[in-house]
C-alpha cells in the first residue's frame, strides 16, 4: 500500500510532467489533480506544497540542480526533470525527511514514470545534489 506522501509525490510529478510539456497555469493543473485517481488518498498538503512550490520556484531549483547534470536542464526527459524538480524541493524545503527517503522516493518515481534507466540518472544527480543541499546531513551518514 502507498503511503498518502508517495501519493502526493506521483500526483505532483504528473502534474509537473504537464506543466513541463504545455505551461498551463497551476491553478489549472491543481483543478486536474483534484480528480485524478488517487486523489483522495494523498497528503493534499505536501502535494499543494510541492506543485506550487516548485511551479514558483522553478528557475531556482533549475539553476541548483545544473552543476549536477551532464547536460543542460531542458534536454532531461520531462518525466526525469519533473522528478528531479520535485526531489530539489523536497531537498530545500523538507528537512524533515531524510535526504536518503528524498533520494528513493524519487527513484521509484523515476522507475514509475520514467524510461527504463532513467532512475539511474536520477540517483546519481540525487547524490551530487543532496551533498550541497544537506551538506551536515550527508557527512553524518558517510561517517557511520
Amino acid at each position: 500500500m502507498k503511503s498518502a506522501r508517495r501519493r502526493s509525490r506521483e500526483l505532483a510529478t504528473q502534474g509537473l510532467y504537464q506543466w513541463l510539456l504545455s505551461g498551463v497555469p497551476a491553478g489549472e493543473i491543481d483543478a486536474q489533480l483534484r480528480g485524478a485517481q488517487g486523489y483522495d488518498k494523498a497528503d493534499h498538503e505536501h502535494l499543494d506544497a510541492i506543485l506550487h512550490g516548485v511551479i514558483r520556484e522553478s528557475d531556482t531549483l533549475s539553476a541548483a540542480i545544473a552543476p549536477s547534470l551532464d547536460r543542460p536542464i531542458d534536454q532531461l526527459s520531462p518525466v526525469e526533470r519533473a522528478v528531479l524538480l520535485v526531489a530539489t524541493y523536497e531537498l530545500k524545503h523538507h528537512v524533515d525527511i531524510p535526504y536518503r527517503v528524498v533520494i528513493n522516493e524519487a527513484v521509484e518515481l523515476a522507475k514509475t514514470f520514467g524510461g527504463s534507466d532513467g532512475y539511474k540518472y536520477v540517483n546519481g544527480v540525487l547524490d551530487k545534489l543532496s551533498v550541497q543541499l544537506r551538506a551536515a546531513e550527508t557527512q553524518a551518514a558517510r561517517r557511520s
